[in-house]
């Protein structure tokens, strides 16, 4: 006994339906249940922030430099080539030789692209003002003083 096309997609359809609706209900059902077992207590610190047994002190508006976001992004994108190396290397049997090079060439342009960012300064945190004072040493530091 075999189902017509038609039958086919009509019940897939409503499979589908059946879940979107069995999600949705779902999610309605534990924010309600929430809501309704959440706590109604107020009080004038219910809603002060408290960590590890410290009082704020301050703002939480910190203005941060762009070299900790990009520094940030740098991270991420080489903590992601970093797991999909990890995962050649559960495969490497696998993969075989033409696996490996492809592994070296991935490996290389990771290595050039860190070359790069090292080159541009991409990774330095310190002012450019405290960088000339470092290259130029402690005698032109004690001089400068002397002056």
């Amino acid at each position: 006994m075999t189902m017509s096309i038609a039958t086919e997609v009509t019940a897939h359809n409503w499979a589908f339906a059946v879940f979107l609706v069995g999600a949705v209900g779902l999610c309605c059902f534990m924010l309600l249940g929430g809501f309704l077992l959440g706590g109604r207590a107020r009080a004038r610190h219910k809603n002060t922030p408290f960590e590890s047994g410290i009082e704020a002190v301050g703002t939480a508006r910190l203005r941060l430099s762009a070299k900790y976001y990009l520094v940030a992004m740098f991270f991420v994108i080489f903590d992601v080539e970093a797991l999909y190396l990890y995962a050649w290397s559960v495969s490497i049997r696998e993969a075989g030789w033409i696996g490996f090079i492809e592994a070296a060439i991935f490996i290389f342009i990771l290595l050039a692209g860190l070359v790069y960012l090292v080159r541009i300064g991409a990774l330095e945190w310190t002012p450019e003002r405290s960088r000339r004072l470092r290259k130029a040493g402690p005698i032109a530091e004690n001089q400068r003083h002397q002056q």
